[in-house]
Formats: structure tokens, sequence, C-alpha cells
């Protein structure tokens, strides 16, 4: 599940807007659900922005959290990044609830030393080397979302989520697909994705709008094949 959830964030847009016109992320409330391949729900997620102005400079929050679960075994997570108005990260805070296990971690981003330190819940501490401009997986989105409204295609790089991961994507073609039942064009990218233990590919859409939301994104494992749906 924590895979689903990491692969769910990384999910850019494509398509040209005009440069000058509002494009990307906007404060918005997002809710989703999580299917089965046979579409039974497995439960709910929202993805919440907000652009903020405050005395540092503009500020970027986003929220990402999953109420789901299977036979025996709740999911509970909430993860929440700070970025700034150029999308550079500033924190980003996860929290989990696997069954019996919680987990709680912080990172937080040096972008001028090009450091950044992870503390997690009962005393542990890592520090290490950031890119130029580090963004954190949610951050990544909103960045993504912004640049390809504006029909740039990002190129290959680094996103943290705790770890360090690669990410590149490839635009693969505008569709008519179903989302809540309703037929829509969207652009559909597919998202490599390679980390600690992680070699996956999976295939995202995104409404062919200005805001660029993501509208269905599937996640092959070995299981099944899950998804999460925009509910309108």
């Amino acid at each position: 599940m924590r895979l689903l959830l990491f692969a769910l964030l990384l999910s850019p847009g494509l398509g040209a807007a005009d440069p000058l016109a509002t494009a990307g992320p906007t404060d918005e409330d997002l809710a989703y659900s999580i299917n089965w391949p046979t579409g039974l729900s497995l439960g709910e997620a929202h993805l919440r922005t907000a652009h903020k102005k405050t005395d540092a400079g503009d500020r970027w929050e986003t929220e990402f959290t999953i109420d789901a679960a299977v036979p025996g075994f709740q999911v509970l997570d909430r993860v929440r990044s700070i970025a700034s108005g150029d999308f550079c990260s500033i924190q980003l805070e996860k929290s989990y609830t696997h069954g019996k296990r919680k987990t709680e971690e912080t990172t937080r981003f040096d972008q001028q030393a090009g450091r950044a330190t992870r503390e997690t819940q009962g005393g542990g501490k890592t520090e290490f080397n950031i890119s130029n401009c580090a963004r954190d997986a949610l951050d990544y989105l909103q960045y993504l979302r912004r640049e390809l409204s504006l029909g740039r295609l990002p190129p290959h790089q680094t996103v943290y989520y705790g770890a360090p991961y690669n990410v590149s994507v490839q635009f693969a073609g505008t569709q008519t697909i179903r989302v809540s039942e309703v037929p829509m064009e969207a652009d559909r990218l597919v998202v490599t994705l390679k980390g600690p233990q992680v070699d996956i590919s999976f295939e995202a859409f995104f409404a062919k709008e200005p805001s660029r939301k993501p509208v269905l994104v599937r996640v092959p494992f070995s299981l099944a094949t899950f998804s999460m749906e925009l509910v309108r």
C-alpha cells in the first residue's frame, strides 16, 4: 500500500496552454476512490492544495491522505508537503497506520546548504545531500502539473520520499476514458519509478484543462492492478 501511495503521487500531465494564463495546480480538494480491478472500492483518497502568501514568500501546501482497508488490515496514510513558490521543497511530513504498525517522520530541506535531514518517530535521524531545488513527491506533482500544462515535458530527475527515487515520464497519447461513468478526453502518461527495492512502471491520465487534474491512475502489482479514480 505504501508503494501504491507513492506511485499515485508521482503522476504528471502533458499538453500546451496559454503561457500567460494561470496553469497547473490551484487551491483545490480532490476526492478519489481506490479500487480493485473489479471496481470494488478499497477506500478513498484526498489531494488538497493551498497556495499561501507568507512573510517568507509564496508557499505551496499540499496534503495527500488515504483511508483504505482489506479484511483484517487498515491503512491510514497522511502526507503533507510545504514548498516555496518555485516548487523547491521546505518540509515533508509522513504518518502511517498499517494494521498495528504506526510510523511518523519528517524531512526538512535546506536548499541553500544542499542538505536534508530526515527524522523518524523514536529518535532516528539521517542527513543526506540533495540536488539543486530538490523536490519531494507531492511538491514534484504540483511542479509537474504547472510545467506540463505549459507544454514542457520534464526531464528525468530525483524525487525524495524518505529515500531518493529516480522518476521519468513518457507521453503516450490522448485517449477517451470513463471517469465516474462519464466519458472524457485525457492525456495518458507512462511513469517509471526506480528506488530502493522499487522498479515499476504505471499509467496515469490527466484532464485536458489548465489545472491538469489527475483523473485516473493504474498501478500493476503481482496480486492485481489497482486504480485511483477521481470522484466527481
